[in-house]
Parts: structure tokens; C-alpha cells; sequence
């Protein structure tokens, strides 16, 4: 006998920034399909509205950078003002710049990646995480990556920096503060086929794209994180396409074609 009965989540309220597309979207369409209202954040208006317009009644659109610490403050009291509650926290904000190795990455392109991959999950986990105490339960998914786990120079330093340090502080996230109820995971997937793709130095075919992690898959393992009992903690999840390129590429370096 299985005793396993995924959590209700109808009701309660999720916040994902970098919201417009990608993982953010995906993470946002299966929370809403599992009955959460959610509340959309990110850049781009636009996009942000196209989502929302998918979802229907059960959506938001509250505008954010999260690079910008005062901003946050505020946008999670506009949440709490208008819903009363933050169950879950999606930060999916992130971004990559094509100039990313050594030889051609400037201390500017750094501070960027920084900014928003790293201090901006830092600043909506410090923001929501007094209110996920207060109510002896929340969850918060930070969105990492297979470079928070190894180092690779297709991604670059700044990046693997970003999510190497992103993992570090999930974990601390855990170990302060899982006696009050409140959970958090780092999801740390290999190529998914996102906008972020685009930045990349060298393009990325369609039928690489089509073998890849697709976002739906990363809105379906957020939302089965979500709908796990209280008691439960998965801490990281680490995610990959079953033809790796990366794997693809050292198979071939070992045993070359004769």
C-alpha cells in the first residue's frame, strides 16, 4: 500500500519571478493547473501579460528587477497586500551574457550575471522567508542549474559562480530555518531548450534544442516538489536531457571514430 497523497495546493498563493518564459512559465502554468493563484514577475511586461492571459482569473503581473533589493521589498508587500500569504517562491529570474569566458568577460558583464542571477534569489528568498516562518510552512525553488554542480566553460565563471553559490545558500536556507516549517530546493537542470539559449557563443541547432530538457519538464518537477508533504525536503534535484551532450562529447573524446 502506497500512503503517498500529493499536497493540495488549491488556495494558496505562489510567487515566480522570471515569470515571462522558460522555466519561470513552465513553473507557473503547472502551479496554477494544481490550483495556486500565482503572481508573475519579471522584466518584460509583454510577456509577463501572455502567461497571465493563459493562466486566466487564477494570475497576477507585478513588474520586477529583482537586481533591485528596494524593488522586491516592495513587490512582496504588494503581494501580501492583495493575497495575505506567499506559499511557494519560484525564483527563476537569471540570465548569461555571450562574452562569458575568461578572455573576453569584463568586470561590467560580471556584475550583471551576479546581480541578477545571485543577489536577486538572495533578495526574494530574504524577503519572503520572515512571512514562510510566520506561517510554519513554505517552499521555496530556487532555480539553479547543472553549473551550480560542475564547473563548465560552455556556461562561463561568472555563471557557474552565480549557481555554485545559489546551491550554497539553498542549503543554509535549509539548515536555519527547516524547524520552522519553511523547505527549499535547488533545481539545478542541464540544457533546457529556453531563451537563455540564444546568449550562447555558439548557436544551438533545433535538433539539439528538440533532445533537450524542455521547460514543461521543469514546471512538472517544481510542481511535484510543491505537492509533497509538509515533512518532506527535497534539497536539490539535479536534471538532464537522457542525450547529453555534454556526455555525447567526453564519449566521443575517449573512443574517437577510426
Amino acid at each position: 500500500m502506497n500512503p503517498f497523497r500529493p499536497r493540495n495546493l488549491a488556495g494558496g498563493v505562489a510567487w515566480i519571478t522570471g515569470a515571462g518564459s522558460g522555466i519561470g512559465a513552465a513553473a507557473a502554468l503547472a502551479l496554477a493547473a494544481e490550483g495556486m493563484h500565482v503572481v508573475l514577475s519579471g522584466r518584460r511586461e509583454s510577456q509577463l501579460q501572455d502567461v497571465a492571459a493563459e493562466i486566466g482569473a487564477a494570475a497576477d503581473v507585478l513588474v520586477l528587477d529583482v537586481a533591485d533589493k528596494a524593488a522586491v521589498r516592495v513587490a512582496v508587500d504588494t503581494i501580501m497586500a492583495r493575497h495575505g500569504r506567499i506559499d511557494v517562491l519560484v525564483a527563476s529570474a537569471g540570465l548569461n551574457i555571450r562574452d562569458r569566458n575568461w578572455p573576453v568577460l569584463t568586470t561590467d558583464d560580471w556584475d550583471t550575471v551576479i546581480r541578477v542571477d545571485l543577489d536577486g534569489a538572495f533578495y526574494c528568498c530574504h524577503a519572503v522567508l520572515p512571512i514562510m516562518k510566520a506561517q510554519g510552512d513554505g517552499l521555496i525553488v530556487n532555480v539553479s542549474s547543472w553549473a551550480g554542480r560542475f564547473v563548465s566553460v560552455a556556461t562561463g565563471p561568472a555563471y557557474s559562480a552565480a549557481k555554485h553559490a545559489m546551491n550554497a545558500m539553498t542549503e543554509s536556507i535549509n539548515m536555519e530555518n527547516g524547524v520552522h516549517g519553511v523547505r527549499a530546493c535547488a533545481v539545478c537542470p542541464g540544457e533546457v531548450s529556453t531563451p537563455i539559449l540564444e546568449k550562447r557563443p555558439v548557436p544551438v541547432s533545433a535538433e539539439d534544442r528538440a533532445r533537450m530538457v524542455q521547460p514543461e519538464d521543469c514546471g512538472a518537477i517544481i510542481a511535484f516538489i510543491a505537492t509533497l508533504p509538509k515533512h518532506v525536503c527535497i534539497n536539490e534535484i539535479t536534471v538532464s536531457p537522457t542525450w547529453n551532450r555534454g556526455y555525447v562529447s567526453q564519449v566521443r573524446s575517449a573512443h574517437p571514430a577510426p
